[in-house]
């Protein structure tokens, strides 16, 4: 096992990376409370319930369950209600630790939860899939989706540790695996051209499910993201970089129907579209954006969005959280590992890094 920290002063905490963890009751030990309340979803219950449950369980801890629906489609107003109302009937109080035993979905949804119940409570991540092991998990970003928009309900709420056990990624399925890929290969291109050179090397690893490959793919992209985090908890600066590919991404996701593209499948061409952008107008070299374009094809991912229209697209991308001052704020390249925020980006260049990577 090998831990990392995110430094907030009195809110830091840690994560840790290995394999076997989920059951490792020292982890848990340090944040337990009389009361636990465990997130999940069934198809993540049938492999890990029981062995988180009787984890907690063992230390004395009283266990409160809630599942909620598989799908980005349960990061909605009526599953916090539905996670809320089984907390109140179970007695839960302020003193309730929620366990959030999923992927994205679960952990962001949980964490909202986590936020707002009787103004706030402790959670832990327990992340079970590759895109919420080295991104979701991480930085306290808790939300649920609006139909005008993905993650437009939320607040930063951060966990008191993050337990990412890479050997739950052998029962995730192949698609999911993939679309994780998409967040890990962000990292590398936005923030470090060593780490994108070795994903090069060993994406064949990582899509063989390779134990120490993705330790060190899921070591290396929480050490980017927690430096950001500590830097800019709450994205007023640089913590955007992180959004590299999502300001396309999430317009294609809500264009698309929320579930109908996994979100590392939507970041993917998102990337590609962004890497066509800054070609256009950060200076890119066009090497270097075909790098990428290979890359995200190497691992799976679509490097073409959905068959949108790309007026669509640029509406969606209008009303998007990130933007600033009425202007759409892009992050771009100006070369692998090295990205930059950008606003008032040439409407005909949006269009045209649409257009680009369409169907």
């Amino acid at each position: 096992m090998e831990s990392l920290r995110v430094a907030l002063r009195e809110r830091t905490y840690p994560i840790h990376i290995g394999a076997a963890l989920v059951g490792n009751p020292a982890l848990y030990a340090p944040h337990l409370t009389r009361s636990v309340a465990i997130v999940t979803n069934e198809a993540v219950a049938a492999h890990y319930l029981s062995v988180v449950q009787g984890t907690v369980a063992s230390a004395g801890a009283r266990v409160t369950v809630a599942k909620i629906p598989d799908g980005e489609h349960a990061k909605a107003w009526d599953t916090v209600d539905a996670v809320c109302d089984r907390l109140l009937a179970d007695g839960c109080g302020r003193d309730t630790l929620i366990v959030a035993l999923g992927g994205g979905v679960v952990g962001d949804l949980a964490g909202f939860v986590a936020a707002v119940y009787q103004r706030g409570i402790p959670f832990l991540q327990v992340p079970t899939t590759l895109l919420a092991q080295v991104d979701s998990s991480v930085g306290g970003k808790t939300a649920i989706n609006h139909a005008r928009g993905k993650n437009m309900i939320g607040a930063f709420h951060q966990p008191v540790a993050v337990i990412a056990d890479v050997a739950t990624l052998q029962t995730l399925p192949e698609r999911e695996l993939r679309a994780g890929l998409a967040e890990v290969i962000k990292h590398g291109a936005a923030l470090d051209a060593e780490f994108f050179g070795w994903l090069e090397a060993n994406i064949g690893r990582l899509l063989a499910r390779d134990p120490q490959a993705l330790v060190h793919a899921v070591r290396r992209s929480c050490a980017l993201k927690a430096g950001i985090v500590a830097a800019d908890e709450r994205e007023t600066g640089v913590r955007a970089l992180l959004n590299f590919g999502h300001t396309f991404g999430h317009a294609i996701e809500a264009a698309a129907g929320y579930g109908a593209w996994l979100h590392g499948e939507a970041v993917a061409a998102g990337m590609v579209m962004a890497a066509e952008l800054s070609r256009r107008e950060a200076g890119l070299s066009e090497e270097e954006a075909e790098r990428l374009r290979a890359l995200v094809q190497q691992a799976g991912l679509p490097v073409n969005g959905p068959p949108i229209d790309p007026e669509r697209l640029v509406e969606l991308m209008a009303v998007d959280k990130k933007a600033a001052g009425g202007k759409v704020r892009f992050v771009v390249l100006n070369a692998l590992g090295s990205a930059q925020i950008r606003s008032g980006m040439p409407d005909t260049s949006v269009r045209a890094a649409i257009l680009a990577a369409s169907q």
